[in-house]
């Protein structure tokens, strides 16, 4: 269930998860990665999901990217019933409902940010024409269209993460799944990713965000522990930061050298 501030929250959820449960067969021995979660995720939230190694929290994060199935239990995402679509519908699902940022980048290195922004519509299907003026505008969004035609080793790891968020965006997502997106940078370009993502968020993006960072979870509006495949906590966050105020406190950093 969602913790509500008030009497207002939607009707229908975007993430509607209950009693989910997911097994593991390891030879003779069964893992229960998760053991019967029921969680609703609304519009325009921004919810991040922490636990320890083992948790499930990451399984959770490939059920509900259709990216896995459940062993048992319901899953409705934007009302759709996953569990009944087959291959194909799942894949329409995956590349139209839900936008993937991953910790490691997942860009391809002999692409542009341009190239890479536009791959997922090229699998969707887009027409031409389009793709690059959609792609810019992505990258745009993130504050890297003078970079659309660098490649991910011209590029920091922060510039490389904002442009997996750009992509994660060009086929108009209801949802943003985010798995350790500030897992491989710096304390400054974290706050930095996290300001992008509130500002998406700010605009009606649902996101969820796994982290096993205390600090990064203080960014988002509710926060989810997960112990042992079962949610232990939810609630909302009274003390929640706002990434632009902290980045305005912080030094200001030399500006960047293009060696390119």
């Amino acid at each position: 269930m969602m913790p509500s501030a008030n009497n207002s929250a939607p009707a229908e959820p975007t993430i509607h998860v209950e009693h989910l449960t997911k097994d593991y067969h390891l030879g003779a021995t069964v893992v229960h990665a998760l053991r019967g979660v029921t969680l609703d995720v609304y519009p325009g939230e921004f919810v991040a999901v922490m636990g320890a190694s083992g948790s499930g929290k990451s399984t959770f994060m490939n059920l509900v990217g259709c990216l896995d199935r459940p062993t048992s239990g319901t899953y409705l995402l934007d009302g759709i019933d996953v569990a009944r679509l087959d291959a194909d519908a799942l894949a329409f699902v995956r590349s139209r409902k839900v936008g993937f940022v991953f910790q490691g980048f997942n860009l391809l290195p002999r692409m542009t940010a341009l190239g890479n922004v536009a791959l997922p519509m090229i699998y969707s299907g887009v027409p031409k024409k389009m793709i690059e003026e959609r792609a810019m505008a992505a990258l745009a969004l993130v504050g890297l269209a003078d970079r659309a035609g660098h490649r991910p080793s011209e590029m920091s790891g922060g510039q490389q993460q904002r442009v997996a968020i750009a992509r994660s965006l060009v086929n108009g997502p209801s949802i943003i799944l985010a798995d350790e997106p500030t897992g491989n940078l710096d304390s400054r370009t974290s706050v930095e990713v996290m300001a992008i993502l509130q500002r998406l968020n700010a605009h009606g993006i649902t996101i969820v965000l796994v982290t096993h960072e205390p600090d990064i979870a203080t960014y988002c509006k509710r926060i989810v522990r997960f112990r042992d495949g079962r949610v232990i906590q939810d609630q909302l966050n009274a003390n929640r930061r706002l990434a632009a105020a902290v980045l305005a406190e912080l030094p200001s950093e030399e500006p960047e050298v293009d060696t390119v």
